[in-house]
Formats: C-alpha cells, sequence, structure tokens
C-alpha cells in the first residue's frame, strides 16, 4: 500500500480481513478483550487494543504516526461490532490551557 487516501470501503474490507486472517485469534483469546476497541493500521497490520476509541488509535497513532486506522469492538460472537468503527481519519486531544 503506499500511503494514498483510501476509500472508506477499501479500508472497511482490509481491516477486516486482517482482523479475520492475523489478529482475531491474538484479541480473542480467553475472551479477554471482548468489548474492547481494537485499532488495525491496515498498511503494516499492527494494532492496538484498549477500553476505548480513543485510547486504542492514539495508542497504535504514536508508534505509526501516518496508520491508517480501521477500529472496531472485539469479540461478541455472531453479533456485530453495533457500529463501533471507525475508518482512517486521526482523533484529536484538545491541549487544556488555562
Amino acid at each position: 500500500m503506499s500511503g494514498r487516501p483510501y476509500d472508506k470501503d477499501e479500508i472497511a474490507r482490509w481491516g477486516k480481513d486482517l482482523y479475520e486472517r492475523r489478529v482475531r485469534r491474538k484479541v480473542e483469546a480467553e475472551g479477554a478483550n471482548e468489548g474492547r476497541f481494537l485499532a488495525i493500521d491496515v498498511e503494516s497490520a499492527d494494532y492496538e487494543v484498549a477500553d476505548d476509541a480513543l485510547g486504542a488509535s492514539a495508542r497504535l497513532r504514536h508508534r505509526r504516526p501516518d496508520a491508517t486506522v480501521y477500529l472496531m469492538r472485539v469479540g461478541r460472537p455472531g453479533e456485530r461490532p453495533r457500529a463501533a468503527f471507525r475508518l482512517g481519519g486521526h482523533f484529536l486531544a484538545k491541549s487544556a490551557k488555562a
């Protein structure tokens, strides 16, 4: 992949494929991460799991600042992730200034 802006359908397809082929067994082992958020860089297959979407994305972007991120919830076999996903983009935290 080239770092170009991707179509949201491409990101979703790649993210779901990476999850099924390379990540799922690791993060769903013994239900330890069920319901947590998973951020996957669709270019490198690097990923991060956290209790919230911002945490997963921020930790992944700390390692990979230019990541193209697919974000979803982990687990719940047979159940869709209830629209808990995000394609690409950046989460930005505002700094607190007095």
